[in-house]
C-alpha cells in the first residue's frame, strides 16, 4: 500500500437487503435484475403522498439473537447484528481466533431507532411519560448497534458509530481501514445499518420532494440516470464488512476477497441537500482516494455510483468522474446497485462497497436497472438492465450525504 501503511484486506462480509437476508440471495437478486420496490407494509399509506419502499422481506431477528434481545432493540439494530453475525462467520471469526482487545467495531446508522422514537412518543402521548419504556433510549441512540455488536464478539478495541446521512457506512469503513494501517487494531468490524421505513421518514422525505412518487410501478421507480427519474426510494438494512490487516489474515489462512487501498472523505460546505456544480466535493474525494492507494485513474474499471436517481445527483457524480478520470471515463462501467435495493442511507455505503467487492471476486458488474430513456447528461457507460463480465482489479465505491459529506473507498483485487 502506498505510504508504508499497513495492508488492509476484506475477510468477511454480510447483508441484509430488500433483496434477500444475506450476501448471496441479494448478490444473485442483482446479477437477476431484482427490485425491492413495493408498496409498504409496516403502515397504513392512506394519507401519504409516497406509499412504496424497499423494505425487507421475511428478516428474521430471532436467527442472530435471543428473543429477550429482540424485545429490547430497534430493527436497525437487529439488521447491523444479523449482517455482522454473517460477516464474521463469513471471515471465519465467529467464534474466535483474534485478540479481542485488538478488534474493534464502527457501524453507524444514518438516522438510528427511528421507529422507537415513533412509537415511543406515540405511548408519551396516549399513557402520559411515566408509561415511556425503560429501554426507549437505548434503543433509539445511533450508536448501540456498535455497542451490542462488540458485545456479542467481545470485541474490546475502538468502539463507536459515526453519523454522516447516506456517507455514514462508508465513513465507518474508511475508519476502520485507517485504524488498522495506523495500527490501532488488527480487526475491525465496520459498516451501518438503516430502518426508516416509518411514518415520518417517508412523510418527510415525501414532502421535501427527494423520494419518488411512481406509486403506480414501484419496482421501476428506482431509475439512477434515466431521464425520467424523479427521485430516490428509500431503502433498509445494513451491510457490515470484516476488516484485517493482511500478516493477521494470512497467518490463520483466511481468505481475502479483496484489499482496501484507498480513503478520500471531503465535504462541500455548500448547501444542506444540494451539491455544487460538478460535484466538486466528491471530485476531490475520489481523487484523494487514488492517491491514497496509490492508484492511477486508467487502473480502475469500475466505479459504484452514489447514483441515487434524483435529477441533480445523477448527472452531477457523471461529470464529476469524468474530471477526475478524463478520457479513460469512456472506458469505465459505472452502476448503481441503489436501483435493486433502493437507498439504503446510512447503510447505502457499505452495502455497496461490498457489492465493488463482489464485482472483484466474480468477474462481473451488477448493473442499473430500470434504466429505459437515456439521459444525454449521464453519457458514461452506467451498466444498463443486464449485468457485465469484467475482470475488475481496481474500484471505487462512491458515497454521499446530506450537509455535504463525501466519501470515495478505493479497492483492489487482492495479490501478494
Amino acid at each position: 500500500m502506498a505510504g508504508g501503511k499497513r495492508r488492509v484486506v476484506i475477510t468477511g462480509a454480510g447483508v441484509v437487503t430488500s433483496v434477500g437476508n444475506d450476501l448471496k440471495t441479494t448478490w444473485e437478486s442483482l446479477l437477476a435484475g431484482k427490485s425491492g420496490g413495493a408498496p409498504i407494509t409496516r403502515f397504513d399509506t392512506t394519507d401519504f403522498k409516497v406509499k412504496f419502499a424497499c423494505e425487507t422481506k421475511g428478516f428474521d431477528p430471532a436467527l442472530y439473537m435471543d428473543r429477550k434481545e429482540v424485545k429490547r432493540s430497534d430493527l436497525y439494530t437487529q439488521y447491523a447484528m444479523a449482517a455482522s453475525v454473517q460477516a464474521m462467520t463469513d471471515a471465519g471469526l465467529a467464534s474466535g481466533g483474534f485478540d479481542p482487545y485488538r478488534t474493534g467495531v464502527v457501524i453507524g446508522s444514518g438516522i438510528g431507532g427511528i421507529a422507537t422514537f415513533e412509537d415511543q412518543l406515540k405511548v408519551y402521548l396516549t399513557h402520559g411519560p411515566n408509561r415511556i419504556s425503560p429501554f426507549f433510549v437505548p434503543m433509539f441512540i445511533g450508536d448501540i448497534a456498535a455497542g451490542v455488536v462488540s458485545m456479542r464478539f467481545q470485541a474490546k478495541g475502538p468502539n463507536y458509530a459515526v453519523q454522516s446521512a447516506c456517507a455514514t457506512s462508508a465513513h465507518a469503513i474508511g475508519d476502520a481501514f485507517r485504524m488498522i494501517a495506523y495500527g490501532d487494531a488488527d480487526v475491525m468490524i465496520a459498516g451501518g445499518s438503516e430502518a426508516a421505513v416509518t411514518p415520518m421518514s417517508i412523510g418527510g422525505f415525501g414532502n421535501m420532494q427527494a423520494h419518488s412518487t411512481r406509486n403506480d410501478s414501484p419496482a421501476t421507480a428506482s431509475r439512477p440516470f434515466d431521464a425520467t427519474r424523479d427521485g430516490f426510494v428509500l431503502g433498509e438494512g445494513a451491510g457490515i464488512v470484516v476488516l484485517e490487516e493482511l500478516s493477521h489474515a494470512q497467518k490463520r489462512g483466511a481468505r481475502i476477497l479483496a484489499e482496501i487501498v484507498g480513503y478520500g472523505a471531503t465535504g462541500d460546505a455548500y448547501h444542506l441537500t444540494g451539491q455544487p456544480d460538478d460535484h466538486e466535493g466528491l471530485q476531490r474525494a475520489m481523487t484523494r482516494a487514488l492517491e491514497d492507494g496509490g492508484l492511477h485513474p486508467e487502473d480502475v474499471q469500475y466505479i459504484n455510483a452514489h447514483g441515487t436517481s434524483t435529477p441533480l445527483n445523477d448527472p452531477n457524480e457523471i461529470r464529476a468522474i469524468k474530471k477526475v478520470f478524463g478520457a479513460h471515463a469512456t472506458a469505465l462501467n459505472v452502476s448503481s446497485t441503489k436501483s435493486s435495493t433502493g437507498h439504503m442511507l446510512g447503510a447505502a455505503g457499505s452495502v455497496e462497497a461490498i457489492f465493488t467487492t463482489m464485482a472483484m471476486v466474480h468477474g462481473i458488474i451488477p448493473p442499473t436497472i430500470n434504466y429505459q430513456t437515456p439521459d444525454p447528461e449521464c453519457d458514461l457507460d452506467i451498466t444498463p438492465n443486464t449485468p457485465v463480465a469484467r475482470e475488475v482489479h481496481a474500484a471505487l465505491s462512491n458515497s454521499s450525504g446530506f450537509g455535504g459529506h463525501n466519501v470515495s473507498i478505493a479497492l483492489k483485487r487482492y495479490t501478494e
